[in-house]
């Protein structure tokens, strides 16, 4: 028999601890090498660390939440050999990286333990929901690859009736109150969230936005396709049409060298609301993008977002971020802005109201834009400005298909001229 300590490895890119998310071993389990023994997450990913042995867990390091550094005893193994004979090397953990916030999208083989403990064949964030929605994987057929449980059959899964559950949720020793450690995906927004609201001095405007013309243009677009776009294509089309006179609004701020760094392309941040928290997926260039080439990709990067398969690149990047609550939209808001980005644009719900119109009262579609700017860079005047060209071209959206000068108002002329 041979003690063999396993060091948390060099997970790349700078990182210097990791939190462990989930252990999937207790001492005294059997594990064989590479069985997934552990999900943690950095700053960059969620991943799952392999056994690099086979033998009887002694020991493990840190609890659901804890910080773990880089190169601290992990896990402590009882191999029934040298185990400097028989362990590899462990091997980079497979991962899909991602930023604001990390999320996992890893696959691990299928295994039987030496207990005869049918390890589950799918990704740790469907695992995470399973857990939350009580679900037993080991019951489930996978459709994928050597039974992989894929997103689309937790899907089908949760669609079934299940029986409800009896047993409370509160926690016996603290009466009414449910204790809830936060860890992971929402310590890693409540990390960020507070940097940025406490690091950056906001400056926020609304405006309400007369979109009756928009809609009745949306509606008939929307009779020559089969996949309908929402508001939310136009109003980002909006956005970059006005940018070029406001390119402070599309900037990163970097405090480390106290440079602002405008940019000259547009990679469009999509909030959007995730079972794991929120995430940022980004339409890249999208100043290039036609409305419905817009609509089909924001549509694509706020999928793979929630679904967990959106890329490292697909949740970085972004130089300007859209947020909308859709129908939950309310009234106003006032968004945070997603540093080192210096501006948001918040979109609320549209209303039916009556409103003054050439004199006379009559009933519009109106919706609310609340926007966020870092002050610091982005002063009041031009904050109001943007939104107010903003405004101008929703309110006669004929002329977001006019404008030229850009890749992004030919093509999408284009294609309102291939609709009508």
């Amino acid at each position: 028999m041979s003690r063999f300590e396993f060091k948390l490895p060099d997970l790349g890119e700078g990182t210097v601890d990791a939190e462990i998310i989930e252990w999937h071993v207790k001492p005294g389990d059997r594990v064989n090498e590479d069985d997934a023994i552990v999900e943690v997450m950095t700053e960059k990913a969620n991943i799952e660390v392999p056994s690099p042995v086979t033998g009887t867990v002694i020991s493990t390091t840190g609890e659901p939440g804890d910080l773990v550094p880089v190169g601290s005893i992990l896990i402590v193994f009882e191999t029934d050999v040298d185990a400097k004979i028989v362990a590899k090397p462990a091997a980079a953990p497979v991962s899909t990286p991602v930023a604001r916030p990390a999320v996992a999208a890893v696959d691990r083989l299928a295994t039987t333990a030496a207990d005869g403990e049918t390890k589950v064949l799918t990704s740790p964030s469907i695992r995470r929901r399973a857990r939350e929605a009580g679900i037993d994987l080991t019951a489930v057929a996978g459709s994928g690859e050597e039974g992989r449980i894929t997103q689309a059959d937790f899907d089908v899964l949760l669609e079934r009736p299940r029986p409800v559950a009896t047993q409370s949720t509160r926690i016996p020793s603290g009466g009414d109150i449910e204790e809830i450690k936060v860890i992971g995906v929402r310590r890693l927004i409540a990390q960020r969230l507070t940097e940025a609201k406490r690091n950056i001095p906001h400056f926020a405007y609304v405006e309400e936005i007369d979109i009756t013309e928009l809609e009745a243009l949306r509606a008939h677009l929307n009779t020559k396709r089969q996949t309908h776009v929402t508001y939310l294509p136009f109003i980002a089309l909006a956005l970059i049409r006005a940018l070029p006179e406001f390119p402070q609004c599309n900037s990163h701020y970097d405090a480390e060298r106290g440079m602002l760094l405008r940019h000259r392309r547009v990679h469009l941040g999509v909030a959007t609301q995730t079972p794991d928290g929120l995430k940022v997926p980004v339409v890249h260039d999208a100043q290039a993008l036609s409305l419905w080439a817009m609509a089909d990709e924001i549509r694509r990067v706020s999928d793979a977002a929630r679904n967990g398969s959106a890329t490292k690149a697909e949740l970085s990047g972004s130089t300007i971020t859209i947020t909308s609550l859709g129908k939950l939209g309310g009234i106003a808001s006032t968004p945070i802005i997603n540093a080192p980005e210096v501006a948001v644009i918040g979109v609320n719900k549209a209303m039916l109201r009556p409103m003054v119109v050439a004199g006379a009262v009559a009933i519009r579609l109106m919706m609310n834009v609340s926007a966020s700017f870092d002050h610091r860079f982005v002063d009041g005047y031009d904050a109001a400005a943007l939104i107010q060209a903003v405004k101008e071209r929703l309110e006669h959206p004929a002329t977001l298909f006019l404008e030229g000068g850009q890749e992004g108002g030919q093509s999408a002329f284009s294609a309102a001229e291939k609709a009508l």
